[in-house]
Parts: structure tokens; C-alpha cells; sequence
């Protein structure tokens, strides 16, 4: 049975129990909190993180659209892509819907939600970074990352386990990839002109490299990052199988991204 399945089934033991599984108990109308407590050493099967990977992704983007006190238009358009991407059914597209509507009120339980979902994740540090990756593209969905978005994204991280220092990485990989989507080949122009020094630029930062970086090093960056953001990978260590067109789509960027950087150098 399907994550879903199991959300709309009668399957209540597999409930996340904890501020996830009340949260997601709220919006499909059922009651988890005979579920899964997360003793320690509890043993979490895929379906369950796919749940808790659903539950926390949109709630969290919630709480990150009304960081800066205003949910922007822009904002909310890309939650409702994220939702088209992954082509949800009507009803998951509501259950997603509601849990972003969620997520914005005064008493949701961030620090919770995050402890809960780190916990159910374990050691799966792709499937965290893919998270966060999502959150960070959703705060810069308005073109800007506002101060108050910022502090609560290092927070965010914070509770994660992840270090000042790699928000920052992260943080600038997700802004150039996100110029770099839209500029770089398979844009409007595509690779048939010479790039601009700003687009090379980009392509390295996409990698998270250096331009002054060894061919050996790029390769390195390249395999790794392509390794972490495999879709099957992914749904194999609880990605929710909706989300595989977003992991496609990044491993995309990233092979553009590098692609641009070997025309450049004159590399294979």
C-alpha cells in the first residue's frame, strides 16, 4: 500500500503520531494519536517517512511564506507548482493545501514538526538536503530572501542538524541554480551562443566549486551531487514517488550546469 493509501485507510498504526501525525490527522479528518510514538530505536518503513516528508514539506513552507509577516502572491504560486509538479490527486492536493494554510498560524509547532521529521528521517542526509533545497527555492519564490525568511531558514537548519556555514553553501547553490534555470541551456537561447562570464559563473556555484577547481575536482562535485539528488535513490530512502519530477528536474540543472563548464574549459 501506498503512503497515501495508508493516510486514508483504516491502517492507523501506521500514523506518525507526534505534531506530524497531529497535523496531518487535522487536515484528512483522522485521528494518529494512537500512532507510531517514535520510541527510541523504532524502526520508521518508507511509507512512513514518505508521510512525514509530505506532512513537514508543505506545512514548513507555510510557516517560511509568513515569515516576513505578508504571504506573497509569488509565494503561494510556488507552493501550487510544487503541487502541479507533482501531479497530486484532488485530495492530496487539498491535504497539501491545508497543511501549507497550516503552517501559517501562530500556534504551529515549528520547532516540533522539524524534531519530529529529523527523527523519522534518521541518518538520510540526501532526503534532508532535498528538503531543505525545497524550502529554500520556495523562500526565494518572490525573487528576494528577507531578513526574517533568512533568520527562520538558519533556524530551520538549525534543528536539522545543519551548521551556519552550510545554509550558506546551500543558499548559494539554490540561488544560482535558480538563475542559472532560467538562462542556462534548455533556456531561451540555450547553449548555441558563447555563455556570459555571469552564466559560467553560475554553472560553477550550481556545483558548488570554485571556478579555479581541477577537472578532477568538478568531476567530483558533478558525480556527488547527481549521487544525492537520484530520483530513485531518493524514493527508495522515503522520498514521497510524487516528488520524483522535482529530483529529475534538479539532476537536470546539474548536468547542465556542467555540460556549460566542459564547453568552456574544452573538457569531455
Amino acid at each position: 500500500m501506498s503512503w497515501w493509501g495508508k493516510v486514508l485507510g483504516t491502517a492507523f498504526g501506521f500514523a506518525l503520531g507526534g505534531p506530524l501525525g497531529a497535523l496531518l490527522g487535522t487536515v484528512v479528518g483522522h485521528q494518529f494519536d494512537k500512532g507510531l510514538k517514535l520510541v527510541t530505536g523504532q524502526t520508521m518503513d518508507r511509507e512512513q517517512i514518505q508521510m512525514a516528508f509530505f506532512t513537514a514539506t508543505f506545512s514548513v513552507m507555510g510557516r517560511l511564506a509568513k515569515a516576513d509577516g505578508r504571504v506573497s502572491r509569488q509565494e503561494i504560486s510556488f507552493a501550487q507548482a510544487v503541487m502541479q509538479q507533482m501531479a497530486l490527486q484532488p485530495e492530496q492536493k487539498q491535504v497539501a493545501i491545508d497543511l501549507f494554510r497550516q503552517g501559517k498560524e501562530d500556534d504551529f509547532d515549528l520547532e516540533g514538526v522539524l524534531e519530529q521529521f529529523r527523527s523519522v528521517v534518521g541518518r538520510r542526509s540526501t532526503l534532508m538536503r532535498m528538503f531543505l533545497e525545497i524550502q529554500l527555492q520556495a523562500a526565494y519564490a518572490d525573487g528576494a530572501l528577507h531578513a526574517a525568511e533568512r533568520e527562520l531558514l538558519i533556524e530551520i537548519f538549525r534543528l536539522l542538524g545543519f551548521s551556519r556555514a552550510e545554509f550558506a553553501h546551500l543558499d548559494a547553490m539554490t540561488r544560482a541554480a535558480r538563475d542559472f534555470a532560467g538562462r542556462g541551456p534548455g533556456a531561451a537561447g540555450g547553449m548555441g551562443r558563447a555563455p556570459r562570464k555571469d552564466l559560467v559563473k553560475e554553472a560553477y556555484e550550481v556545483l558548488g566549486v570554485k571556478a579555479d577547481a581541477s577537472d578532477a575536482e568538478i568531476k567530483r562535485a558533478y558525480r556527488r551531487l547527481m549521487s544525492q539528488h537520484h530520483p530513485d535513490k531518493l524514493v527508495s530512502r522515503g522520498l514521497p514517488e510524487e516528488m520524483m519530477k522535482i529530483a529529475t528536474e534538479k539532476t537536470q540543472e546539474i548536468k547542465n550546469a556542467y555540460e556549460m563548464i566542459k564547453e568552456t574549459r574544452g573538457t569531455r
